[in-house]
């Protein structure tokens, strides 16, 4: 397929991660269906915001189904993500259900509308933004268990799909400078040095250094890379680190 045929779908692309692959793609001459609870601060004309609330089943069906309708999606990447930090004692049920939601349940529903444009013309690219954190990280039941839920739905998905021509890679990134790591340390802290000390590469990572990695699994060329998690974190998944 034609670099100029593909129609890619971005969720969580309002800001940070999302936004930079999304403009990446756009550089690139994709089209692009951006997804976000929030509005989008920039336009172009290959670009679609849809606004949706990827907690909501319901609204994240629907959303689905009017995208399957429009485009010929080649290529989703699940990137929206949600923290909601606490220690053991106080997780509530509810965060597990909702980071569900957010995590596996809605990129499911996504993909399988997407999937059978896929099959048919051959060709398909899944990419999820997962974390570090899904090797466990203080605070984060919620969070880094349905981060890691990720990586074997994904594996998954790489076995049943890879004869249609679509790959399904996992980025896990950490930490990154971001509004979700920003709600968590405070920005410019001494706590915020500190992790950054820790790290082999003795820095916080970009979401650059992410959308990079995105796009690595997103090409055209990259078909002969499928079920695997690259984790891009300054080194942090080598060992543990304290936050």
């Amino acid at each position: 397929m034609s670099e100029k045929t593909f129609t890619a779908v971005v969720t969580g692309s309002s800001s940070g991660i999302g936004r930079d692959i999304a403009r990446r793609m756009l550089d690139r001459g994709w089209r692009v269906v951006g997804l976000s609870v929030e509005a989008h601060d920039f336009e172009h004309e290959r670009f679609e915001p849809v606004k949706v609330d990827l907690l909501d089943e319901a609204a994240a069906k629907e959303a689905a189904a009017a995208i399957a309708a429009r485009h010929a999606v080649t290529h989703i990447v699940h990137n929206a993500g949600l923290i909601w930090p606490n220690m053991l004692d106080d997780v509530k049920p509810e965060e597990i259900d909702g980071l569900t939601r957010i995590h596996l349940t809605s990129p499911m529903i996504l993909t399988q509308a997407f999937v059978p444009s896929m099959r048919k013309n051959g060709f398909g690219r899944v990419v999820f933004v997962s974390s570090r954190a899904s090797m466990g990280v203080p605070s984060r039941t919620a969070y880094s268990a349905t981060k890691a839920a990720i990586h074997g739905m994904a594996r998954t998905w790489a076995q049943e799909l890879g004869p249609d021509g679509i790959t399904v890679n996992v980025v896990a990134p950490g930490p990154i400078l971001t509004d979700n790591f920003w709600g968590v340390i405070p920005k410019g802290s001494e706590r915020q040095q500190r992790l950054a000390d820790q790290l082999p590469v003795r820095r916080l990572g970009t979401v650059e250094d992410v959308s990079r990695a995105v796009m690595f699994f997103a090409e055209p060329e990259a078909g002969y890379v499928t079920g695997q998690v690259l984790f891009v974190c300054g080194g942090s998944s080598l060992g543990g680190i304290s936050i």
